[in-house]
């Protein structure tokens, strides 16, 4: 019998996670404080095992399998009291983290493992805010997280290696790729990724290229399977100018510093895929 998981938020990153879990067997007890995103994510997760079977990755008698391992709840306190690991993955914002953090802290078990899937907080930080802070860990999944093999493991400064031990083995569970990174900002994956889409955008904006030539050099030059603005799209520009400013304030250095074009359109509503337009436009 696999141990129980509590998934923290139905968002993107949240539904797929949940879907990771109930695939490979585990119980998910998956906390969303809006009700009506319950059935929206529920119906992705369906569509994507759905998918899976289609691409011969599932057999047909999974889907009802895994989507009998995901119970709703509302509140923290009883989705957390008797689970192994507690992964969170509510909004980029630190206050919102904290909160939902000392809350998991004071209901879940003090054996369990506590995991944030931020992009760019500061684990270290986080850590400070939970009772047994060794056990606090980053497990940083890449979207889609069905599909993407690698997951970033966040040592903070206060993780035991016990903890880092027991995550690179829940990570492999799931037939991912753990690679271990220490807490700083950005960690690898966005201290490298965002300063590249920043300067594409700077690029556009200083009129160097169309939007299409940007990406298509990158795509057929260097053979990234998507170029730097669509790709900024498919994550949200709201999301890359937090992690840019998460970036800039925590190195203190100047070339961190978002493209006044990225501010804008986030000004104005232009969020990439999930609102309709970014630096393309989507129906």
């Amino acid at each position: 019998m696999h141990p129980a998981v509590a998934v923290l938020g139905a968002g993107t990153m949240g539904t797929g996670i949940a879907h990771v879990f109930a695939q490979y067997g585990y119980p998910v007890a998956w906390v969303e404080v809006d009700t009506s995103r319950w059935e929206k994510a529920l119906s992705v997760v369906s569509q994507n095992v759905e998918r899976q079977i289609r691409r011969g990755i599932l057999s047909p008698e999974a889907k009802d399998a895994i989507l009998s391992r995901l119970t709703f709840h509302k509140d923290v306190q009883p989705a957390v009291r008797d689970v192994a690991l507690v992964v969170e993955a509510v909004p980029e914002s630190l206050p919102l983290k904290i909160a939902v953090w000392q809350e998991v802290a004071l209901h879940a078990p003090s054996t369990a493992i506590l995991a944030s899937n931020t992009s760019s907080i500061s684990i270290t930080q986080l850590a400070a805010h939970v009772a047994h802070p060794e056990r606090f860990i980053g497990m940083h999944f890449m979207n889609p997280v069905p599909v993407m093999r690698l997951v970033e493991v966040i040592q903070g400064l206060q993780t035991s290696e016990a903890t880092v031990q027991a995550v690179l083995n829940w990570t492999k569970a799931l037939e991912k790729e753990p690679v271990l990174v220490q807490d700083y900002p950005g960690f690898v994956s966005n201290r490298v990724l965002m300063p590249m889409i920043n300067e594409a955008i700077y690029a556009l904006y200083q009129g160097v290229a169309t939007r299409e030539a940007i990406d298509t050099v990158m795509k057929l030059g260097m053979n990234h399977p998507m170029g730097p603005l669509e790709l900024a799209d498919f994550i949200g520009l709201d999301v890359c100018l937090a992690i840019l400013r998460v970036l800039q304030e925590g190195f203190g250095d100047p070339r961190y510093a978002p493209c006044p074009l990225l501010v804008k359109m986030v000004q104005a509503g232009y969020l990439g895929r999930k609102s309709g337009r970014g630096f393309y436009e989507y129906t």
